[in-house]
């Protein structure tokens, strides 16, 4: 099987997020915002999980959506920093 060219890739943002049940929260603020069918074109995946911080990876074009959704929760979950790349993300 062939790889996929780099052009056909997913491209990917890291966001390190704080808050409070993060992993629970944060596909609910999404779900709620922009639905099951936003949900799914994000690609969410949780990359490192800790008690009050949390690193998630989402679709390029789906981020904006993401940190609306995050905003207007109603419990408090602050989007740090976002980076291209994980280490990036870990540098600061």
């Amino acid at each position: 099987m062939k790889n996929l060219k780099p052009s056909m890739r997913e491209k990917k943002r890291y966001l390190l997020v704080k808050g409070k049940d993060l992993e629970r929260n944060i596909e609910k603020a999404i779900l709620d915002f922009v639905g099951v069918l936003g949900l799914s074109k994000t690609g969410l995946g949780f990359i490192k999980k800790n008690e009050d911080f949390c690193i998630i990876s989402v679709n390029r074009e789906a981020m904006n959506n993401v940190r609306a959704a995050l905003c207007v929760f109603p419990e408090k979950i602050v989007v740090e920093r976002v980076s291209g790349t994980l280490k990036g993300l870990r540098k600061r």
